[in-house]
C-alpha cells in the first residue's frame, strides 16, 4: 500500500450458490478520493460496498482500510459510516435525535454530541428542522438527514448505497451537488454506488465500472469517456449510447483484419450529410427534439441502429436517406471475441476494410 492509498480490497470474491457475485475484485483507493461504484443492475457494485462495510464475509481476498486489515471486524470496528437508499431513519424519532443516535449509543458526551449535531446541521442545511419528525420531510430532506448522521460520525470513510434513487429528477441534482460539496469539505474517502452514469460522471474522481462481478475499468470520467478499454465501456458510457458495428462497413484503413473487428463512434462526432457525401449510408428512423439538441436515431446496413447526436433542431424526416461521416480520430476499434480496446491508429501496412455494397446509399430522400 503507498502512502496516499487509504482502502484496498485484494482479491475478493464472494459467492451466492453458483453465481459469482464479486470475483476476483482487487482496488486501491486514496485518501480523500471519490469512488463511483457504476454498473448494470446484478454486476456486484452492491456486493463490494457490503464486503468493505463487513455487511458481508468474503469468499476469498482482503479488505485493508487505512493500513489496517479489517476482513474479520464487523462493521461497527471499521471506522466507517455508510448512507442507504432507504434513508434508515427512525420515524419515532426527530431529525437532531435521529442524527446524533449514533453518538449516543456510543456514549459521546452531550456537549459533544451538541456540536457535532450543530455543526452538521449547518453543513447540510438542516437549521431549524430539528424538531420535525421524518414524516414531515421531503425526500430531499430526509436524505439531508442521513448525510448528517454519517458527518456526525466524525469517520473518514464514508459508503454510498444508491442514496439517491429515492428522489425525483430535480432532487437528485440538488443534493448530487451537496454530497458533491460535503466531500470536497470534509476530505472524507466516499465509495459510492450507483447505475446512473450521470451521477458516476459528474461526482466521481475515479469511475470503476463493473461487469459481471469484476471490474471492466477503473478511470477517471474523462479517461473512461474518451478511451474506453472494453466495447462494454464504451456502450455503457454516454448518452446515447455508442453502437458497435461491424469493420467491413467502412471502406478504411483497421489496426487489424478486418473480420476480428467492430468499431464504435460517439454520436457527437457523427455529422449528417447528403446520401454518397459519407462513408456510411443511413436511413432515418425517428427524432428526438430535446432544446439544445436533438437525437437522430438511424438504421444502418447490417441491419443495426444508431443514434446521432446533433446541437439545436436536425430537418431530417423518418424514412429520409443520409450520409454518415467523422474524423478518423473519433473512430474506436475493439477485438470482436474479446471486446478488448486495440490500437486506434493503423500502421502503414494495415490494409483498408472492405465496404461491401450498400443498396441505400444510392437512394435519394
Amino acid at each position: 500500500m503507498t502512502a496516499s492509498t487509504f482502502l484496498t480490497i485484494q482479491g475478493l470474491s464472494r459467492r451466492f450458490s453458483a453465481r459469482a457475485g464479486v470475483d476476483d475484485v482487487s482496488l486501491a483507493v486514496a485518501r480523500g478520493q471519490f469512488v463511483v461504484l457504476l454498473g448494470p443492475s446484478g454486476c456486484g457494485k452492491s456486493t463490494t460496498l457490503r464486503l468493505i462495510a463487513g455487511l458481508e464475509t468474503p469468499d476469498a481476498g482482503c479488505v485493508e482500510i487505512d493500513g489496517c486489515d479489517v476482513t474479520a471486524l464487523p462493521p461497527s470496528e471499521r471506522g466507517l459510516s455508510m448512507v442507504f437508499q432507504s434513508y434508515a431513519l427512525f420515524p419515532h424519532l426527530d431529525v437532531a435525535e435521529n442524527i446524533v443516535f449514533g453518538l449516543k449509543v456510543r456514549g459521546v458526551a452531550r456537549a459533544e454530541r451538541r456540536r457535532r449535531l450543530d455543526e452538521a446541521l449547518a453543513i447540510t442545511g438542516l437549521e431549524g428542522l430539528e424538531d420535525r419528525k421524518p414524516a414531515k420531510l421531503s425526500g430531499g430532506q430526509r436524505q439531508r438527514v442521513a448525510l448528517a448522521r454519517a458527518i456526525v460520525a466524525g469517520h473518514p470513510l464514508c459508503l454510498m448505497d444508491e442514496p439517491l434513487s429515492n428522489l425525483d429528477a430535480q432532487l437528485r441534482h440538488s443534493v448530487r451537488q451537496d454530497i458533491r460539496a460535503l466531500h470536497k469539505r470534509l476530505g472524507m474517502t466516499v465509495i459510492y454506488v450507483t447505475h446512473d452514469q450521470t451521477e458516476a460522471m459528474s461526482m466521481a474522481d475515479l469511475v470503476v465500472l463493473m461487469r459481471d462481478g469484476r471490474i471492466e475499468q477503473a478511470a477517471s470520467p474523462a479517461d473512461i469517456y474518451r478511451t474506453p478499454s472494453t466495447s462494454f465501456a464504451a456502450s455503457f458510457i454516454g448518452s446515447p449510447p455508442m453502437v458497435m458495428l461491424p469493420a467491413e462497413l467502412i471502406g478504411a484503413p483497421c489496426p487489424g483484419p478486418a473480420a476480428d473487428l467492430v468499431f464504435g463512434v460517439r454520436g457527437e462526432d457523427i455529422a449528417l450529410h447528403p446520401p454518397g457525401k459519407g462513408r456510411l449510408a443511413a436511413e432515418v428512423i425517428e427524432q428526438e427534439f430535446l432544446g439544445a439538441e436533438t437525437f437522430v436515431h438511424l438504421e444502418v446496413p447490417g441491419p443495426a441502429r444508431l443514434t446521432v447526436r446533433v446541437p439545436g433542431r436536425c430537418d431530417v424526416v423518418p424514412g429520409g436517406r443520409v450520409s454518415l461521416d467523422w474524423p478518423r480520430e473519433a473512430t474506436h476499434w475493439f477485438a470482436r471475441a474479446s471486446g478488448r480496446r486495440v490500437v486506434s491508429s493503423p500502421s502503414p501496412a494495415d490494409r483498408p476494410c472492405s465496404m461491401p455494397a450498400l443498396p441505400s446509399a444510392a437512394k435519394g430522400p
